[in-house]
């Protein structure tokens, strides 16, 4: 009998395609509804994130949110104050223009959806009526309700990238931990039942385009081009 290829074995979602759960410990998210002030408890190594994790402790409970560069613990945070403070929760409507911020909400009390990956900032950079525009990490503008909060700040651990990784074994684990395929085989040195690319003809094959509801495994190739033919 033959067996399912790698991106059919994925798309089917079993536990060996699976993230771990305890990779993830926390939900990286502030409550819907914040006042007075919060104290960072503790600052945690997370695996399943890129940046460390700060514990804030406020009258309620705890939460967790991507820690802020220059944080420590006994730090303590705002949520309704005027004060720009770095590691602060304030609507965005209340920040001045040309501030950095990170973690900020899609929709107001939604938690912090946007810019949470380790180093990333973004900044306000105008405000009409009542849309804060907002300049993200990928150097486009996007428009928030000035409801929607943010955290003042840049999310700590930048640089990560920077560091060369220099042992396969070290990059194996990190793809471990977040269960990614590594290493990653060239489709073209597969056998023909492996892959469409596979077997030995055709070592140099034209660009394919993947037909739009092919099933995983047929799905290789070009995927929703927007354009396709020699550019003239």
């Amino acid at each position: 009998m033959g067996k399912r290829i790698i991106a059919q074995a994925r798309g089917k979602g079993s536990n060996t395609y699976k993230v771990r759960k305890k990779a993830f410990k926390c939900k990286l998210k502030y409550p819907s509804s914040l006042a007075g002030q919060g104290t960072i408890v503790k600052l945690l190594n997370s695996p399943g994130h890129t940046a460390p994790v700060a514990k804030i402790k406020y009258e309620r409970g705890v939460f967790y949110i991507p820690a802020f560069k220059g944080a420590f613990e006994g730090q303590v945070v705002s949520f309704d104050q005027q004060e720009i403070k770095e590691g602060n929760i304030l609507e965005l409507g209340k920040i001045p223009l040309k501030t950095t911020v990170y973690c900020i909400e899609s929709k107001p009390k939604d938690g912090g959806v946007f810019v949470k990956a380790s180093g990333g900032c973004a900044t306000i950079v105008r405000k009409i009526n009542q849309k804060v525009f907002v300049l993200m990490p990928s150097k486009k503008e996007k428009a928030f309700n000035e409801k929607c909060r943010a955290i003042v700040g840049t999310v700590a651990g930048e640089g990560r990238l920077e560091k060369p990784i220099i042992k396969a074994g070290k990059k194996y684990y990190i793809k471990k931990i977040k269960n990614k395929l590594w290493p990653r085989t060239s489709a073209v040195k597969m056998n023909a039942v492996d892959h469409p690319f596979g077997s030995g003809r055709g070592k140099n094959p034209k660009s394919k385009i993947a037909k739009r509801n092919a099933p995983p495994g047929r799905k290789v190739g070009l995927l929703k081009p927007r354009r396709t033919g020699k550019k003239k």
